[in-house]
């Protein structure tokens, strides 16, 4: 077995040790399966979110997507962002030999930890980070009671 695994791998009259075939194999044995995966996975944005005394604040990661691929909702304290990278390939011109980005459609959902008014909400779109505020309700800020 090890003489027939050698000669698929190496070309003949290369001396590798048995720790070298089976490094080579193993790393072909990843690689096949990393594109795989690269092919058939799902991708979603990459988001940061902060609060502030006054709202909440999602930023995501959205390079490649136009503004008009991204739909934003809240519905009962839930913001949810949803779109879609698309993938436009001109068979004639172009000749990919790699391709690690993702694309397709892709959901993200948050649920928010107090009221919010949802009539408020407004979201920028800027060198591709979506920045989304979600100003808190009236009776969910902070009120300071002072002693007397």
């Amino acid at each position: 077995m090890y003489n027939a695994t050698l000669s698929r791998i190496a070309p003949r009259g290369t001396a590798y040790t048995p720790f070298d075939v089976f490094n080579q194999a193993f790393n072909q044995f990843l690689r096949s399966d990393v594109e795989a995966q690269e092919s058939t996975r799902t991708w979603a944005p990459a988001v940061d979110i902060l609060e502030t005394p006054e709202a909440y604040e999602v930023k995501a990661e959205l390079p490649g997507i136009a503004k008009d691929d991204v739909h934003i909702t809240v519905e009962n304290n839930v913001l949810t962002l949803k779109g879609e990278r698309k993938f436009e390939k001109d068979e004639t011109k172009e000749n990919y030999h790699r391709i690690e980005r993702t694309y397709g459609a892709f959901a993200r959902s948050f649920t928010l930890p107090t009221r919010v008014d949802q009539e408020k909400v407004e979201a920028k779109f800027d060198n591709g980070v979506l920045t989304i505020s979600v100003p808190k309700a009236a009776e969910a800020k902070p009120k300071r009671i002072d002693i007397r």
